[in-house]
Order: C-alpha cells, then structure tokens, then sequence
C-alpha cells in the first residue's frame, strides 16, 4: 500500500459501500461496528476457531507503537480488541508452525499464539513498508515490500534476506500457490513518477519459488490490488484497496466483481468449509463477512 495513495483516498475516496445484489454477488453474512483503527489484514486461526486482525492506526510508515492486533469470533464478535500491542503500524498476517507472523513497517514480528507474546522480531534491512505476508509447506515465510518493489524471505536459519526484486512490482498481496509452487503478488500498480493516483493500477503476477522466474497472469490491470486468497475453484479472490471490490481472477487474467465492499478492502481471509470471506474495511474501520458463492 502507498502512503500517498492512503492519504490521498481519505480526501478523495467517495465509493458506496453496498453489495449489489446479483446472482453472481455474494451476499453480506455479517459486518461489525466502525470500531477499529484502520484494520489492514484478517488471517483465520483454524486451531482456536478465531480471527486476528491487524489495525494500523495511524501512518503506515510511522513506528510509534500504537498498532495492535485484535481478536474476533467468526461472528463478528469482538473477543479481545487489543490482543497484541505495542507494534508500530501492523499489516499483513499468516500463521505458520503455531505462530502468528505480522508485517510491521521494516520488521517481521512473531508472535508466539499459545502464550500472545511476542517470541521474535526480524528486521528487514532497506525495508520502508513491509505489507502482506504469507508462508509455504517448507516453512519458509515471505514478505513483500509494496515502496521498495522487493520481496523478503525469512528462512529456517531465522535470517530475513531480500529474496526478489523486480522494478515496478509493487507487491501488495501475497499467496503461496502449492499446487503450483508459485508466488502470487498482486500488485498495486506500477511504481513511477506521478503514481500516487487511482488511474494507475496493477495486476496479478507469478514467481516461481524455485527458479524465480516471474510473469504476469493476464495483461490487463486490474486495479489497486490487495488481498489474494483461493477460491477453491482454480482462480483467486482478490480485494481492490481504492476500487473498493472483490474480484474473483482466474490465472489467465480474467475477472469479474463479485461485491462491492466499502473504503479501502484490504487483505482478506477465505474460510472454504465455512463458506466465507471476511474483509477488513479500512477506511471505515470494521470488518465484514460474505457469503462465497
């Protein structure tokens, strides 16, 4: 995510904030009240049937300690608002090995999810704004740097490396693909002089984890792109930050809407034997689920 383009969409922004309703729309299961600050990630803990979400706050480059994790139910109520504190500006989310990992500025924060303490801190060095975070079966967790276009991989030595680079990548969601083996990133858009603006958008790209060799899944932007998830079905759900949509994208590129979600749809969860996607809404601060069709 680009600070100018969040702080641009607080002035600018002026979407609805309706499902429509469509057979091929998903329908709203249940929506909390504007009570978090600037939620960025949702990740379902399946162990303890519970949400984490992460909320910013403030500035998402700024490190003052006032972002934390909250703790929700899979009805949308709230357990523990403030389950992990004392991070600086928290965003993407994933669980690996009975951990919780947090993108939080230039640091990847393990949290420890038994005892809720943090166990770990890796710093990502020339990291400006690590964003979504994801894991794959060999343990290996990745995370993306949507200012600096690198990706980073933490590694079973505990050692957080940059792992990709790729000008104009702007990685702003990540997806481990283990039928495939690949990276999916979707981008935000292209990173260049006069960005900063809704016109300019991104699309979903593949990295091969073992060769790192990169293409694009379709040619045609898509949008400010955030969230991925599988949809179960060969394609992905992905969220629009500044559209304010849910896609589903098949891995040839093509899309369709399937909601209209509100301000700033950040990185969302998929729930397959629940038959639910939970979607933090940022700019409006809540948290809300539908109903996968």
């Amino acid at each position: 995510m680009k600070i100018f383009i969040i702080l641009l969409a607080f002035t600018m922004l002026n979407l609805s904030n309706k499902v429509a309703n469509s057979d091929d729309h998903m329908e709203v299961v249940w929506e909390t009240e504007k009570i978090f600050e600037l939620p960025e990630s949702v990740v379902y803990d399946s162990q303890n049937e519970v949400l984490y979400v992460s909320n910013i706050t403030d500035h998402p480059f700024k490190k003052d300690g006032t972002g934390y994790i909250s703790k929700i139910g899979l009805d949308g109520s709230i357990i523990e608002k403030k389950w992990i504190g004392k991070l600086n500006a928290p965003k993407g989310l994933t669980i690996s090995k009975e951990k919780l990992f947090i993108a939080d500025v230039d640091e990847l924060v393990e949290v420890d999810i038994a005892s809720g303490k943090i166990t770990n801190k890796y710093k990502g060095y020339g990291s400006v704004c690590m964003n979504d975070v994801t894991a794959d079966k060999y343990g290996n967790v990745y995370v993306g740097d949507t200012y600096t276009d690198t990706i980073y991989r933490l590694n079973q030595f505990g050692q957080l490396p940059a792992w990709f680079y790729s000008p104009q990548l702007a990685p702003n969601g990540l997806h481990i693909d283990d039928e495939d083996g690949n990276l999916i990133v979707g981008s935000w858009g292209a990173v260049m002089e006069g960005w900063g603006t809704p016109e300019l958008k991104g699309s979903l790209k593949s990295i091969n984890i073992h060769t790192k060799k990169i293409k694009d899944l379709g040619k045609k932007p898509i949008g400010n792109l955030d969230g991925i998830e599988p949809d179960g079905k060969g394609s992905y759900f992905v969220t629009d930050w500044t559209g304010a949509k849910l896609y589903r994208i098949k891995k040839n590129g093509k899309f369709k809407v399937v909601a209209e979600v509100g301000k700033g749809a950040a990185d969302h969860e998929v729930i397959l034997d629940k038959n639910l996607v939970i979607i933090p809404i940022m700019l409006e601060g809540k948290v809300m689920a539908l109903k996968v069709k």
